[in-house]
C-alpha cells in the first residue's frame, strides 16, 4: 500500500508541471496588463512599459516560467501586482477563511445527507422516500447561484437574521467575540452549500442502502430469523456507509479551493473571490499560484479518497 501511495506522488509531480506550464501560458496570453488601471490613470504608455520591463513581463515565457520556479521552490510565489502583497501571505489570510467556511459546510452536509440518504432508501417507495427524492430533484434543478441571492435577500436583508458580507465583524474584540463572530458570518452560506452538497450524497447513499436490502446476504439472514433492525444495523447501514468515505477527499479539497459563487455573493474574503478578483484585474502572479493549488488540491483529494477507501474496506486491496 505505501508503495501505491509513493508511487502515486511521484506521478503527481509531472502532472503539478504540465498543470502549471499550461496555467502559466494562459495567465500570459489573457488581453492587456496588471498595470493599466491599478496605478495612476494619468500615468503614461511609457511609464507602463517601463513597469513591465522591470517585472520581466517583456522576457520570453520559458525565461519567465522559470523564473517563477525558482522562486517557488524558494517559497515565493512572487508579488501581486493589484494589492501589493506577497501572493502568500494573501493565500494565507483567504485560505484561513475558505477553511473555516469549507470545514463547517462539509459538517453540515454529511450530517444532513447521510441521514436523508439512509432513510430514503429504508422507505424505498414509500411517502417518505418520495419526499426526499423530490427535494434532490428540486435542489438540482434550481442554479446554485439564485439559490444563494435568494437566501441573503430573506435571512440577510429581510429578516435580519445573518450578517450579508465580510467574514468577522469590525465590533468583535476579543477571542470570544471573534469566534461567535466568524461563526455567524459562515452558517448561511454554509447551509445554503451544504443543501446543495448533499445531492449527491442522498442520491448515492440511497441506491446503495436499496441494493444492499435485496442481496443475497441481506436474504439469508432474513430466513434465519435475524430482526431487520439489525440486519440494517450491522449489514445494509455499514456497508452502504463504506463508499461514502471516498467522498471525504473530494470534499474538503473541493471545498477548500473557494466556491466563487458563494464567496462572490456573500463578499466572502475567501480564496474563492480572490481568484476572481486577479482575473478581472489580470494579477498573474495570483492567478498561477491559485490555479495550481488548485489543481495540487484535486490531485491530492482523489489520492486522500483512495486511501481512505482502502482503510475502511476491507475488500479493497490496492496492490
Amino acid at each position: 500500500m505505501w508503495k501505491t501511495i509513493l508511487r502515486r506522488i511521484l506521478i503527481m509531480i509531472p502532472e503539478l508541471i504540465i498543470l502549471s506550464i499550461l496555467v502559466f501560458l494562459l495567465a500570459k496570453a489573457m488581453p492587456g496588463d496588471p498595470f493599466t488601471g491599478s496605478i495612476n490613470p494619468r500615468a503614461s504608455q511609457a511609464q507602463i512599459h517601463h513597469l513591465m520591463q522591470i517585472h520581466g513581463l517583456y522576457d520570453p515565457w520559458y525565461q519567465q516560467y522559470w523564473n517563477w520556479v525558482v522562486h517557488l521552490f524558494h517559497g515565493d510565489l512572487g508579488m501581486s501586482y493589484e494589492y501589493q502583497e506577497p501572493v502568500v501571505d494573501l493565500i494565507k489570510q483567504r485560505g484561513a477563511n475558505t477553511l473555516w467556511l469549507a470545514l463547517f459546510t462539509m459538517v453540515l452536509t454529511y450530517l444532513i445527507g447521510l441521514p436523508l440518504g439512509i432513510y430514503a432508501g429504508r422507505h424505498e417507495g414509500k411517502f417518505q422516500d418520495t419526499l426526499v427524492r423530490v427535494y434532490t430533484y428540486v435542489t438540482m434543478s434550481i442554479p446554485f447561484f439564485v439559490v444563494l441571492v435568494i437566501g441573503i435577500w430573506i435571512f440577510g436583508y429581510a429578516l435580519n437574521w445573518f450578517p450579508t458580507s465580510g467574514s468577522i465583524s469590525a465590533q468583535a474584540s476579543g477571542l470570544g467575540e471573534t469566534l461567535i463572530s466568524r461563526l455567524g458570518h459562515i452558517i448561511l452560506p454554509g447551509l445554503l452549500g451544504a443543501l446543495f452538497g448533499t445531492v449527491n450524497i442522498v442520491q448515492y447513499l440511497r441506491s446503495e442502502v436499496i441494493d444492499a436490502k435485496h442481496s443475497d446476504y441481506v436474504r439469508t439472514a432474513r430466513s434465519k430469523g435475524v430482526p431487520m433492525k439489525d440486519i440494517y444495523r450491522h449489514h445494509i447501514f455499514r456497508n452502504s456507509l463504506l463508499p461514502i468515505a471516498a467522498f471525504a477527499g473530494y470534499s474538503i479539497t473541493g471545498l477548500l479551493g473557494g466556491s466563487i459563487f458563494t464567496e462572490m455573493v456573500f463578499s466572502y474574503p475567501g480564496m474563492g473571490l480572490l481568484f476572481l478578483n486577479a482575473i478581472n484585474y489580470r494579477d498573474y502572479t495570483v492567478i498561477t499560484a491559485l490555479v495550481l493549488l488548485y489543481g495540487f488540491l484535486n490531485l491530492m483529494g482523489t489520492l486522500l479518497s483512495d486511501i481512505a477507501l482502502s482503510i475502511v474496506d476491507p475488500r479493497v486491496r490496492v496492490e
